[in-house]
């Protein structure tokens, strides 16, 4: 299971900074392979201000979208491997 967090101010040693139009993202390495192609968007209506994330590798997530899970996260948990 992954979790989007946001609570850091500091690049950690292995941390994989990304940068796009002034922010700045901070990504653990072992979350790497579990976060790559996810798109962020801000959505803000009359139901909800808020960043919404578009993770192309989640299987499913919790009802308020912070933790995921990957294919590679349900192998890991039956003992298999995954394989699309």
């Amino acid at each position: 299971m992954g979790q989007y967090t946001e609570n850091t101010d500091e690049k950690a040693r292995f941390d994989e900074l990304v940068e796009d139009k002034g922010v700045k993202i901070l990504i653990d390495p072992k979350a790497l392979m579990h976060v790559i192609g996810t798109t962020m968007d801000f959505v803000d209506d009359k139901l909800r201000s808020e960043f919404i994330f578009i993770n192309p590798n989640s299987r499913g997530q919790c009802g308020c979208g912070e933790s995921f899970m990957t294919s590679g996260a349900e192998a890991a948990k039956s003992g298999g491997s995954s394989k699309s």
